[in-house]
């Protein structure tokens, strides 16, 4: 007899324990939607962290990890969904990993992020983003390859950001290709200043505006000055 009120007690209990979960679930879902449709980004971030904990999901895993990301918090996105290279992530996963790492000073193991992106589907703009990274570690012959593919597919109306200025500014994707291709050019034999500086030109003949060209093309050009003066 103790026994089946034991049994009772526990099947009683179990049913109340999921009928409660249940309702936080529910509760959650509403508040997420309601934080999402007033903007407010810790509130879309208290929803998601309570949802994961009720019930658990890769999905919702990579969306708060997203946000995370969209919100500069770097570290707290890759300790939501990890570094390690892994084939069967989502591309959202795959992006926060390789942004994030990027964000973090992190180059190689962003690259590892943004290859299997690139590899899932060739783009210009993962293209560039390896290309930068490759560079940055010295991989002149690999970055090479992702500059010519991006010259060769990017069209003038797709757009790269830059933020070394205090104003952040865009110019077209495949003038910011040709500003990587001088730089490529340069570092890989230091005697071509005038090829390189050529394509600081065609970058800026794209957009007049584009400063880190303008940067880059003043460095060749003292650069250049200072040899034929030492010479």
């Amino acid at each position: 007899m103790k026994k089946l009120f034991f049994i009772t007690v526990l099947l009683a209990s179990a049913s109340l324990f999921s009928q409660s979960n249940a309702d936080l679930k529910s509760h959650f879902e509403k508040y997420y939607l309601e934080m999402r449709k007033q903007g407010d980004v810790n509130g879309v971030i208290n929803a998601l962290t309570h949802l994961n904990v009720i019930a658990p999901s890769q999905e919702r895993k990579d969306t708060l990890a997203y946000v995370y990301m969209n919100g500069n918090q770097h570290l707290q996105a890759l300790n939501t969904i990890g570094i390690e290279k892994n084939e069967s992530d989502s591309n959202l996963a795959l992006q926060v990993k390789a942004v994030s790492l990027k964000a973090l000073n992190q180059p190689k193991r962003a690259i590892e992020q943004f290859q299997v992106l690139y590899d899932r589907k060739a783009d210009p703009y993962i293209a560039y983003e390896l290309a930068d990274l490759k560079i940055q570690i010295g991989e002149m012959e690999s970055a090479s390859k992702d500059i010519e593919y991006g010259i060769a597919n990017s069209t003038l109306n797709m757009k790269h950001a830059f933020y070394e200025r205090q104003q952040p500014y865009e110019v077209p994707l495949k003038a910011a290709f040709y500003h990587l291709k001088g730089l490529v050019i340069f570092n890989g034999d230091k005697s071509k200043v005038d090829e390189a500086i050529a394509f600081m030109d065609k970058a800026l003949d794209l957009d007049s505006n584009f400063n880190l060209a303008s940067l880059s093309k003043q460095a060749l050009e003292k650069r250049k000055t200072e040899g034929d003066t030492g010479n």
